[in-house]
């Protein structure tokens, strides 16, 4: 197998980025081609290598990579969830991501961050839990290893 097969069979040949479903017959050269993305320039960084559409890899090397909340779920003040990852990857932990009107957004929410980051951070064991607090719903992300010291 190539190194892109095998990145891509890890991912399960869906692109890191926009988290949508990579074609494994389009051609390398075609925007929405696949592409394996170091995600990031720093070669002494040790973050595995990930697979992502070409546009996507390409696109973010000139702007800032942002995971978008989908338009479907009801948040206040959403996190930027690819600076969390970043640091539950880094550090570990427990991050509040959002805030949510109703118990039943909240818990959409948290059934989609554990899904999107179990393909965002694979090699990172996340959780999400909803925790009622001053009449709204909050919604965190935390590694195993920080769930035991609570």
């Amino acid at each position: 197998m190539s190194q892109l097969e095998d990145v891509a069979a890890r991912d399960g040949w869906r692109c890191w980025v926009c988290d949508e479903p990579v074609d494994r017959d389009m051609s390398v050269n075609d925007p929405r081609g696949p592409s394996v993305d170091a995600r990031t320039a720093d070669r002494k960084d040790k973050i595995p290598e990930r697979l992502a559409h070409r546009s996507c890899n390409t696109r973010k090397g000139a702007v800032k990579v942002t995971i978008a909340w989908p338009d479907r779920l009801q948040v206040s003040e959403p996190a930027p969830l690819i600076t969390v990852a970043e640091r539950l990857e880094r550090k570990g932990g427990r991050e509040l991501v959002a805030r949510c009107p109703s118990k039943k957004d909240a818990q959409e929410a948290a059934d989609w961050l554990a899904d999107r980051f179990s393909r965002l951070l694979p090699t990172v064991p996340v959780t999400a839990t909803v925790d009622a607090g001053g009449g709204q719903f909050l919604v965190a992300l935390s590694t195993v290893a920080a769930r035991g010291r609570r």
